[in-house]
């Protein structure tokens, strides 16, 4: 495919949805403005997140940072059960004091260099409980419904936390991810404000340029030109929300054009910069 796809709109701080896919999908690539919260249930999934591959077992969770590139993919014809949280960004920034960051569990994931987590006794734990008390609050009408459900995540997101922190939960290593990859995907996303080419890949890792761009494409699914413009996209869309111009986030996300960021943007987003919702 030669480009990636943004999936799934968020317009509350968090949406939460049971999934049952009976039949075999072909997923693509795709990534959220937002953070997302899998825990897998059932299937034989594989799930790629940035170059790592993940075999996962019933219970396993899955922190997907937003703007990472993420797709499962189907291994056999059994039943893809999940429980997907969308959770906003934003939302979550606003739970941060001296003691205590809810981002924390998403912070753990990219120090750990792993985005599944593998809890003992996942399925008889707080942290499930909670999860699914929260997913039946959903349909339930009662007294300050709302009120009740976003106290019910903010538990469960406390609870994933400390599971997080606590030292007693394993960090999947990845299934065959290619090292030159991985190495190629973090120096991209540590110089995207730079001036980034194929030739200062080529030269930075000693690759020729028709294999690199082979070999990204084959790895995974899109074009490093593509996989460059949509991070550039999310790194300056983050900017504006945090208070920079549409200018100085033009430049310092990398663009060297402010037709061709405008453009793009809006074309990513579906709004012009200067009218950029918060990740909500």
């Amino acid at each position: 495919m030669n480009t990636i796809e943004k999936l799934g709109y968020l317009n509350h701080d968090f949406k939460i949805f049971h999934i049952k896919d009976r039949e075999r999908r072909e997923f693509n690539f795709h990534y959220h403005d937002f953070n997302k919260i899998i825990i897998f249930l059932s299937g034989k999934i594989n799930y790629s997140i940035e170059g790592k591959n993940y075999m996962l077992n019933p219970y396993d969770i899955i922190l997907v940072n937003a703007g990472e590139i993420h797709k499962p993919s189907f291994l056999d014809g059994s039943v893809y059960e999940r429980i997907i949280m969308y959770v906003s960004t934003q939302f979550l920034e606003q739970y941060r004091g001296e003691d205590y960051d809810l981002n924390s569990c998403f912070n753990m994931a990219k120090k750990e260099h792993s985005n599944v987590l593998r809890i003992h006794n996942m399925d008889k734990s707080k942290l499930y409980q909670v999860c699914l008390e929260l997913e039946h609050s959903f349909e339930d009408n009662s007294f300050a419904r709302e009120l009740y459900q976003k106290i019910l995540f903010l538990e469960f997101m406390i609870h994933l936390n400390r599971a997080a922190l606590s030292g007693h939960v394993n960090y999947l290593n990845s299934d065959a991810a290619n090292p030159k990859l991985l190495d190629i995907l973090e120096y991209i996303n540590e110089h995207l404000a730079e001036d980034i080419t194929i030739d200062t890949l080529s030269e930075e890792f000693y690759l020729s340029r028709f294999y690199l761009m082979h070999f990204f494409k084959e790895e995974t699914g899109y074009t490093i030109g593509n996989y460059i413009t949509e991070k550039r996209l999310l790194l300056a869309k983050g900017l504006v929300q945090g208070g920079c111009t549409i200018t100085e986030a033009c430049y310092k996300s990398g663009f060297k054009n402010y037709s061709t960021f405008s453009r793009a943007f809006k074309k990513a987003f579906h709004t012009m910069p200067k009218n950029a919702p918060l990740l909500d």
